[in-house]
């Protein structure tokens, strides 16, 4: 586990490194623009995606997630026309409200992103995905635990405890 003084230092680092890819981001997202913006023009800005998602309209979703490090998770729409139509930042209130209990495993990773952390509980038959975000300046994580069959059980919202390894 280390010395305290040697977990201090890779929590400041751990907060510098979300701290540093947020601001990267806001440079980022104000260099692309709805609806002018196209695919080559978001990779050249973001990078490879970490998941492409090929929608039934035809657009495609570009899943950015920030996780463990950061604090937010974006996805980026690509309409059919190969322009920029949504970027939006999902780990939010607004999207946290989404999920319900019953909700399908897959249909909250494409609503919220990769998790920062997934841990299976074996005797509960449960597993808990965690992501970590910003309530204003407040550290937190928003906890969704699944069943058995991979549907949503239960969502909680709390504080984040210092020096956890995500």
């Amino acid at each position: 586990m280390g010395s305290p003084e040697t977990r201090w230092w890779k929590v400041a680092l751990f907060a510098a490194l979300g701290w540093l890819l947020a601001g990267c981001d806001e440079q980022r997202i104000g260099k692309l623009e709805e609806g002018v913006a196209t695919e080559a023009d978001v990779r050249r800005q973001f990078g490879e995606p970490d998941r492409v998602r090929e929608e039934p309209d035809g657009s495609r979703t570009l899943e950015y997630p920030r996780q463990p490090a950061g604090r937010q998770n974006y996805l980026i729409t690509i309409g059919p026309d190969g322009r920029m139509s949504a970027l939006r930042q999902v780990l939010s209130a607004r999207y946290f409200e989404m999920v319900q209990p019953g909700m399908a495993q897959q249909a909250v990773r494409d609503l919220l992103g990769r998790p920062a952390k997934r841990v299976p509980y074996r005797l509960s038959q449960t597993e808990v995905w965690d992501w970590r975000y910003l309530d204003g300046q407040q550290e937190k994580l928003f906890s969704v635990t699944f069943d058995a069959e991979g549907k949503v059980k239960s969502v909680a919202r709390i504080d984040e405890v210092p020096g956890e390894r995500y």
